[in-house]
């Protein structure tokens, strides 16, 4: 999309995603102010194969270290999406934080896209778990 923007890249041989880096216009910063949510360009598209999906993941050491992870938790990328990667970066901490151009924000992982198909049904099968939600099964 923009001749400046950075690919995603991996920091290692065995890293599960490429890391997403800000496009800021001009090479700038972005102030997002404590529980502020803002959308950051990554100032790439991608073309994802069909069959599978991009999962847009938080940066463990940005997450844990500055507060800063996917409002969303994960973004979804349909493989027919062709437009601009962005990621909605919130601020979880009480801290003004500060992005800059070119700064690791997220990470994109590339995940098979099982073929599924839903269907209305008037019962369910039968199973130990039952309708028991969260932490029913004892973690």
């Amino acid at each position: 999309m923009f001749e400046d923007a950075i690919i995603p890249d991996k920091g290692s041989e065995w890293a599960a995603g490429g890391d997403l880096h800000a496009y800021v216009p001009g090479k700038g910063a972005v102030s997002i102010h404590p529980h502020e949510t803002v959308m950051i360009g990554t100032g790439i598209a991608t073309a994802i194969p069909k069959m599978y999906w991009g999962g847009i993941f938080a940066r463990s050491g940005l997450a844990s270290k500055q507060g800063l992870a996917p409002a969303n938790k994960v973004g979804v990328v349909d493989p027919d999406y062709r437009g601009e990667l962005k990621v909605a970066l919130h601020n979880h901490s009480d801290e003004v934080k500060t992005v800059w151009h070119g700064d690791r924000i997220a990470q994109l992982v590339i995940v098979p896209l099982p073929r599924t198909k839903y269907t209305e049904v008037k019962e369910l099968d039968e199973t130990d778990r039952g309708s028991g939600g969260f932490g029913h099964t004892g973690s």
